[in-house]
């Protein structure tokens, strides 16, 4: 019979969403033994998105997944979730009290995919190279920390950073630390295209139509010497589709072998039920989380008790049963439930919508209603579901007759340049996290530099809040600032968190690791999954 699995305690920590892309529209890749694994991700080039591939630009999860399997980083989160480890690092620590100065030293015979050597000179250059290009798009906020980077020899690197920060090890864990060959990578400019050319488990070779990529192969790199052990000798596709359905028809006829980012409720469910027993699906915690950031220097959401009423109107228990069903839960923090440190701070501010308690937010502060506002979304990067939830997100707030609510669907490549750029008054976001602590669903959205270029600034977090919480290396002991943040998000509103998602892994019954195919950041360990024998 057909099985849906719940991932065991021991492996909790290790999955939440997100995959990278490929394919050729065939089929044919499994003559011999490909594993091909199916997404609704997309990579395409254009001037405001030049390079998806360069560690300097991308900062998306399906990129990131792209850069995980080719991108070698010095350090690396374990198969089940933990502490980072080293990774083209034989070791790593901080080598004072003040969690201030990190070094790293490399294993010795560390080679580029061409063959060419790997020194400490070549981690700096990457680091510094993200940190000078500084993209608005791209990860340098997560190195700011960083004050000076140093070599000692070929193998020694030394991380001085400006304050303490017992989250750097996580942050050299992620592909904005990743390590480039200097040779094909410009130190002051972006790589546009797609190719990548690194020290990683895998080599990548990307089949490109209209500047989109139609089929990623990953192939063994014979010279990657590191932590990671690739379980198949056979090649890797990821291959993308325009959506969910036919996705999910590929796998059930056997033209994918896996399918992951995209899976929609309704196939959670016909998949779960199905009688064929040659499809298993894997449920498993989730970080993914869907909030509405606001533009809050936006003349009509200027006035935080517009932004106020809005958190309490919005009826997040009607949104996930409605449109998402079992695969979200309600969220009512910037931190998601299962992060140490969170607390349902919005839940504590508004407790159940109210007509009533918006309305006299609006009135105490002289806001004429109905409120005009357009709520901006992505069309094509989240999934099918998202129309439907700012669909249903416009009647709750019309309902109230407090609010004339309109939507706009916008493709993902003008999407995100224009909310960047701060032409959304209210737009709706995702965020997979880079590393699974608190520290990183609260600093790129309210640090300096933030991620949403958001022009709220609240000096309280981030001089002292911030701060705070990364001295202490037990994260549990950094649980108290990490509450101020978020009750101190509650009042002021600069995001409205909407939902935390579950995830799901679906694949065909002879495919081995799925259990281990993401980690506890959401991210593609392409090199556990192996071909075995089905039931």
């Amino acid at each position: 019979m057909n099985r849906k699995t719940l991932v065991p305690a021991a492996v909790i920590g290790l999955l939440a969403p997100v995959l990278a892309a490929c394919g050729g529209p065939d089929g044919g890749d499994t003559s011999d033994d490909a594993i091909v694994v199916g997404t609704t991700d997309r990579f395409s080039a254009s001037g405001d998105a030049p390079a998806p591939f360069d560690p300097a630009y991308a900062y998306d999860a399906g990129s990131w997944n792209v850069l995980r399997q080719t991108v070698q980083t010095l350090m690396h989160l374990p198969r089940g979730g933990g502490e980072p480890e080293p990774e083209a690092a034989e070791r790593c620590g901080f080598t004072d009290n003040g969690n201030e100065r990190f070094e790293c030293t490399l294993r010795s015979g560390l080679k580029f995919s061409d063959g060419s050597e790997l020194t400490a000179d070549d981690v700096k250059y990457s680091i510094e190279r993200v940190l000078t290009i500084k993209d608005k798009n791209g990860p340098s906020g997560l190195l700011a920390g960083i004050d000076t980077v140093e070599t000692s020899g070929e193998r020694k690197v030394i991380f001085h950073l400006k304050a303490a920060d017992a989250t750097f090890p996580y942050k050299l864990a992620t592909p904005a630390a990743g390590i480039v060959n200097p040779e094909a990578y410009d130190a002051k400019g972006l790589r546009s295209g797609f190719d990548v050319d690194a020290s990683g488990p895998y080599t990548l070779k990307t089949e490109v139509e209209k500047n989109t990529v139609v089929k990623a192969v990953f192939t063994k790199n014979p010279h990657y010497k590191g932590n990671l052990t690739p379980k198949s000798d056979h090649r890797i596709v990821l291959r993308p589709f325009d959506d969910a359905d036919s996705m999910g028809d590929s796998l059930k006829s056997g033209d994918i072998d896996l399918m992951a980012r995209g899976v929609t409720p309704e196939q959670i469910r016909t998949l779960s039920d199905d009688a064929d027993d040659k499809i298993d699906v894997v449920e498993m915690p989730g970080l993914e989380m869907r909030y509405l950031g606001f533009d809050t220097d936006a003349p009509a959401v200027r006035n935080k008790a517009v932004r106020q009423a809005m958190a309490q109107l919005v009826d997040r228990g009607e949104i996930t049963s409605k449109v998402y069903g079992t695969a979200a839960e309600p969220l009512y923090s910037l931190v998601p439930a299962t992060i140490t440190g969170h607390t349902n701070s919005f839940f504590n501010e508004y407790g159940h919508p109210s007509t009533a308690k918006a309305r006299a937010l609006l009135d105490k502060a002289g806001v004429r209603t109905p409120v005009e506002l357009t709520l901006n979304y992505t069309s094509d990067h989240y999934g099918p579901g998202t129309k439907e939830e700012f669909e249903l997100l416009k009647k709750q707030l019309n309902a109230s007759g407090l609010f004339d609510v309109d939507i706009k669907g916008t493709d993902w490549l003008k999407f995100r340049p224009s909310e960047l750029d701060g032409e959304y008054a209210v737009y709706g976001m995702g965020w997979f996290p880079d590393f699974p602590d608190a520290d990183n669903f609260i600093a790129p959205f309210l640090g300096q530099d933030n991620f949403l270029a958001s022009p709220y600034a609240n000096s309280r977090i981030r001089n002292t809040l911030i701060p705070e919480s990364r001295q202490e290396t037990d994260r549990l002991s950094a649980a108290e600032p990490i509450e101020d943040v978020q009750d101190i998000v509650a009042r002021d509103v600069p995001v409205l968190p909407l939902w935390q998602g579950k995830q799901y892994v679906a694949a065909r019954d002879d495919i081995t690791g799925v259990e281990w195919a993401l980690n506890s950041s959401s991210n593609m360990q392409l090199w556990e999954l192996g071909r075995g024998v089905g039931d």
